[in-house]
């Protein structure tokens, strides 16, 4: 039924949108078959190809060749720059992935870049960043289903552990977000103000130094995005499975040549398998083993008392660490990560995240590698450039044809 008659009647507008339409798109290829499997499972028996995939697209003109012009030079300068507007050829780089000489003008073109937004991070927020560390990098809308909370677990994780072993050798790390929240968000503004009083301590102990900074960079746009994404080492995708329609930051960045670290969620599925699954950083519950979890009953305090690092990172920050002028400023989201359920999972995919932040570190340490995985995410993009989602939008839902043909 179009009107919900359970309670107090009221229009369902999902229903009425599909029942509407001629075509529904699902958007990426793993939320396509969750929509048809489970939550619009009758319409589908009832319309048959009325729900179809079709996965969105980023133009390379603006997201590679007008934010990046040195690594657009750079990839120009061996295989022309046809690219531009045919991006599946971005593929003749990977003969040149292996390729020292060209390795070290990559990587040549990365550091300018991070040595660029250092700059800006200083001169826009007074931070001074190590441009030799790690660019780890979530820029999105700041939403609990997109996880900042999880990355922030990681970051007092590191902090706690340089605290406890200073000297240790690790890979210096600066955690850098952006994004804004809905206005009547709450919770998603409560997250924006803990990421800063993290950073706040973070930046100012001086046992911790150079090893690890923490940057949030206010008033995300356009812009803010061309300045973030060419330096980005690490793109962070982290959204709880089954959660993520597509993501088109996730394209951004692997298209300017960082590597991935995500969850098997929206478009990340299609990135894996176009870059190679060797060449990305999955880890977490897929979305079969989210709804066996959730079915049999997910009790978030087992993975609380069952995970020193983590409850002691809970405890820091619901016992106001951060916030010592307000303890009880952040308690609410403890509260929802614990006796709240933890709807998003948070505490079941902590352990794994960690694990794979590790296998990152240890890659870093081998840059030549590094690199060679880099320039195989910027080869395997093609089919992520708006060309081509437009191209299907016109075949499979408008049916035109281009007056210009296949060109």
């Amino acid at each position: 039924s179009l009107i919900d008659e359970s309670g107090p009647r009221y229009v369902r507008m999902a229903h009425l949108a599909i029942v509407g339409s001629h075509q529904v798109n699902g958007v990426a290829q793993i939320h396509t078959d969750l929509m048809r499997q489970t939550i619009f499972r009758d319409f589908d028996l009832f319309y048959p190809g009325k729900i179809i995939n079709i996965t969105n697209g980023i133009t390379p003109r603006r997201w590679l060749n007008q934010i990046n012009p040195g690594l657009a030079g750079l990839i120009a300068e061996r295989i022309g720059d046809d690219w531009i507007t045919h991006l599946d050829q971005l593929s003749q780089l990977k003969k040149f992935a292996a390729n020292k000489a060209f390795q070290e003008k990559f990587r040549r073109v990365k550091q300018a870049n991070k040595d660029s937004l250092a700059k800006i991070i200083e001169k826009k927020l007074g931070i001074k960043v190590n441009p030799a560390s790690l660019f780890d990098v979530q820029i999105k809308r700041i939403h609990e289903y997109k996880r900042q909370l999880l990355n922030l677990l990681h970051v007092v994780t590191l902090y706690n552990r340089i605290r406890a072993n200073p000297g240790a050798d690790r890979v210096p790390r600066t955690v850098i977000f952006s994004g804004k929240a809905a206005p009547g968000y709450a919770r998603a503004k409560l997250i924006i103000k803990l990421i800063n009083d993290v950073a706040d301590i973070v930046n100012n102990d001086p046992a911790i130094g150079d090893q690890l900074k923490v940057v949030y960079i206010p008033n995300y746009d356009v812009t803010t995005a061309s300045e973030i994404i060419p330096a980005a080492d690490i793109s962070e995708q982290i959204s709880t499975a089954g959660t993520e329609a597509s993501g088109t930051g996730n394209m951004k960045l692997t298209l300017n040549g960082a590597l991935t670290i995500g969850t098997l969620d929206g478009a990340n599925v299609e990135i894996r398998d176009e870059v190679g699954a060797d060449n990305i950083f999955i880890f977490g519950l897929n979305t079969t083993e989210v709804a066996e979890l959730q079915n049999k009953g997910y009790n978030p305090w087992d993975y609380y008392y069952g995970n020193e690092e983590l409850r002691q990172a809970l405890e820091m920050i619901g016992s106001g660490y951060f916030s010592p002028d307000k303890p009880d400023r952040f308690r609410s989201i403890i509260d929802a990560l614990t006796e709240g359920g933890d709807q998003y999972l948070l505490l079941a995919d902590y352990t794994d995240y960690i694990a794979c932040q590790e296998k990152i570190d240890a890659l870093y340490r081998d840059p030549g590698e590094w690199a060679r995985k880099a320039i195989l995410n910027v080869a395997g993009m093609g089919k992520f450039s708006s060309d081509r989602t437009i191209r299907e939008y016109a075949e499979k839902i408008w049916r035109v044809e281009s007056v210009l043909g296949e060109g």
